[in-house]
């Protein structure tokens, strides 16, 4: 879809204009008056009864449901008070607002051993005095900051009491072990479900095989509602409590991670908050012309204001979805839209968005969630003569969701997507006084990794890695080669630089290496979102077409194929050595190249990032125990790295790590110690063999890779080849 823009774009904005199109920008009215109630939906449950001061009491509808009998104690009927709010009715069609649902949940039974309301009171002291001070800090302005903030105190308690008797054993188990994620024990997967098994019921009869590959951290990528043809890979979401109709239902859903939680398998999904999908309720309530639905997003009547935002703010898609606002014809106003024009941006301005958007993210947690996706986080607050990226506001928001998250649900993880140079990653964990998210995805070492699969030059790899060792010991990566998304060169040029190397014919030389153009180049990828003005664009592939493995196959080569696999290896093995938690991308555990018949779908052929989604080969895993098969050379060795992992400490987050000489710029080498071992990574990154000239001098050590003892001196190390060398101290 094309950005269409006014005629009157071009026309110069007058200072004046400026400062009262920028107040008028930066406080949006939000109506209150009309405030929609809490929905409550519930199925097997007994009537909630609702008191309030002259209000009438609310109606539940329920259909063939019987009475669920709730044994507690002292089991009070819940008191909701509200300030200027209309009597509600709640019914179970047209679904509103902090909508509190179960799915095929038997009745909890509280019995005297634990004693929920006062568990919950502790937890909401520990932080309820800064939950005040920063939420009314964040809406300062807005007349009726306190009556918000009541109603989200409100319906915390609610989601609290619907959390099943599992979760709410499972938050207790790791608040007392609060650095149970910080251990060498979890080894991630991701995955499209409909390109791995088809429906959610599937999924759950293949975790025979995700056990196999000792995955007990499995993300599902984005599953929520979202519209055919303008879905964005499932990121412009429609309905936050509602499955794909394809993949299933949310009972499907809560089975499925129930299932993965007996065989202690935990669940990450995708939370989207940056915007909705233009089907979402809200937007077609703003759409059909109500105020207080538009004050949810970013509506402007005329270009004035928006030309000044465009000043000042990158465009994301500059090829696909030039621009950061569209018309809507049908409303005669602009809105903005970040990503692409279906997505619209929410308005966290307006304290009703931070409280629904909060509640649907309460609502997946207790559907099972173990890790939250904070997806696009950066980009949450906009502020005009700002690039919209990184504001403090989005830090407030962070804190106060990690705080809720502890109250509510402390066995849950914020995982935030934050694709931003590392100096703008790392506040993201907050301080250890106030943490934000628990983990954040390591990104600039991704794309440094492929960097030095580029060039055959580990120097700016090492030096991403001595500034990650540098960082608390407190502060966890997610480490991966690939994933759903491309591969975007944030590099650090500045450093480059130093070398001679200038950002833009860089990028173009990564480029051309990494999709084959080079004529010595066994990489095949493709570019995504080209952008030839600004000379950049960016990368997709699978690890095993990027490492060879695509065309020395096609080419009948086998020596390049085992040579290729072998470079597969190293990568891995780099990745699962680094410090935090390793995830593999569904597929390559087997080899897996790219598909290229997303060029045949008018749905997906705009975007080459499906090069790398394609569908799971269920024939190739059957390989995966032959070892005359590229998936039966690649699937072993992954598993036993991943088991060696595993059962050494020394791959614990909180060992210390740190870069040495090898005397070889294509070569990497890393030490980790701790009091019962020392263990030293080699990797080379270059075809040919080669020597690392290191020189430990504290005796014989093992590697762990192939159970050769040597000392780590002067290492021989063939072409794409790396070493596991580890010593017992004790």
């Amino acid at each position: 879809m094309v950005k269409k823009r006014l005629q009157k774009k071009r026309e110069a904005a007058k200072t004046s204009a400026f400062q009262a199109a920028a107040a008028k920008a930066e406080t949006p009215k939000i109506t209150t008056k009309k405030v929609q109630p809490i929905k409550v939906e519930t199925t097997k449950t007994e009537p909630v009864k609702v008191e309030t001061k002259k209000t009438e009491p609310i109606k539940v509808e329920t259909k063939k449901v019987e009475p669920a009998k709730v044994e507690t104690q002292k089991a009070e009927a819940v008191k909701v008070e509200t300030a200027k709010v209309e009597s509600a009715k709640v019914e179970t069609k047209k679904t509103e607002t902090a909508k509190v649902e179960t799915t095929k949940a038997e009745p909890v039974k509280l019995e005297n051993k634990r004693d929920d309301d006062h568990i919950y009171r502790e937890r909401l002291a520990r932080h309820l005095d800064e939950l005040k001070w920063l939420y009314c800090e964040l809406y300062q302005d807005n007349p009726y900051v306190t009556m918000h903030l009541n109603d989200l105190l409100k319906v915390l308690k609610k989601f609290y009491d619907m959390r099943n008797d599992a979760l709410k054993e499972s938050d207790l188990n790791r608040e007392k072990d609060p650095t149970w994620y910080k251990r060498n024990d979890l080894t991630g997967m991701m995955m499209y479900v409909n390109a791995f098994a088809g429906t959610l019921s599937n999924l759950e009869s293949k975790l025979d095989y995700i056990q196999e590959c000792n995955v007990n951290y499995l993300h599902l990528m984005p599953l929520l509602d979202s519209p055919r043809g303008r879905s964005d890979g499932g990121y412009a979401v429609a309905d936050f409590r509602k499955v794909q109709e394809e993949l299933g239902t949310m009972d499907d859903f809560a089975a499925l991670t129930a299932a993965c939680h007996n065989r202690g398998i935990n669940v990450c999904l995708d939370f989207v908050m940056n915007h909705t999908s233009e089907d979402h309720e809200w937007a077609k309530r703003a759409r059909a012309g109500e105020k207080e639905y538009q004050d949810r997003y970013f509506f402007f009547d005329n270009y004035d204001i928006p030309s000044l935002y465009e000043q000042t703010c990158p465009e994301v898609f500059p090829t696909t979805a030039p621009g950061n606002f569209t018309w809507l014809e049908d409303l005669h106003k602009h809105v903005m839209t970040t990503f692409y024009p279906y997505q619209w941006d929410l308005n966290y301005r307006n304290p009703i968005v931070l409280n629904e958007m909060i509640f649907n993210m309460l609502y997946l947690a207790n559907q099972g969630v173990d890790i939250v996706r904070l997806d696009a986080v950066p980009y949450i607050w906009k502020q005009l003569g700002t690039n919209c990226r990184n504001l403090p506001q989005v830090h407030t928001i962070v804190r106060i969701m990690r705080m809720i998250c502890e109250i509510v649900c402390p066995g849950v993880l914020l995982l935030g997507e934050v694709v931003m140079a590392p100096e703008k990653v790392v506040p993201y964990f907050g301080t250890v006084e106030k943490p934000e998210c628990h983990l954040l995805y390591n990104v600039t070492t991704m794309a440094s990794t492929w960097h030095t699969v580029a060039t055959k030059d580990v120097s700016l790899l090492r030096r991403q890695l001595d500034i990650i060792s540098e960082l608390p010991r407190d502060y966890v990566f997610q480490n991966y080669l690939r994933c759903h998304d491309d591969i975007g060169w944030g590099l650090d040029y500045e450093y480059l630089e130093n070398f001679g190397i200038q950002e833009v014919p860089h990028k173009k030389y990564l480029n051309d290496f990494l999709t084959g153009k080079y004529p010595d180049s066994f990489a095949r990828g493709e570019l995504y979102n080209d952008d030839p003005r600004l000379g950049d664009a960016r990368l997709c592939g699978t690890t095993a077409s990027l490492c060879g493995i695509e065309r020395f196959g096609f080419e009948g080569n086998q020596e390049g194929v085992d040579r290729a696999v072998r470079y597969d290896i190293t990568l891995h093995a780099f990745m699962l050595s680094q410090s935090g938690i390793p995830v593999i991308y569904s597929g390559d555990e087997i080899g897996q190249v790219n598909d290229y018949s997303y060029k045949d779908d008018p749905e997906k052929s705009d975007d080459s990032r499906y090069l790398h989604r394609g569908k799971f080969d269920w024939k190739l895993a059957e390989n995966r125990h032959d070892p005359a098969t590229v998936q039966g050379k690649l699937f072993p060795v992954l598993d036993k790295l991943e088991h060696i992992r595993s059962s050494h400490g020394i791959f614990n987050s909180n060992v210390p790590i740190h870069t040495i000489d090898t005397w070889d710029n294509s070569i990497l080498a890393f030490v980790r110690e701790n009091d019962e071992e020392k263990f030293i990574g080699i990797y080379n990154f270059s075809e040919n063999d080669k020597v690392a000239w290191i020189n430990e001098e504290d005796g014989m050590y093992t590697d762990l890779i192939s159970g050769r003892e040597m000392e780590a001196k002067g290492v021989q190390i063939p072409a794409f080849g790396c070493y596991w060398l580890c010593r017992n101290k004790q």
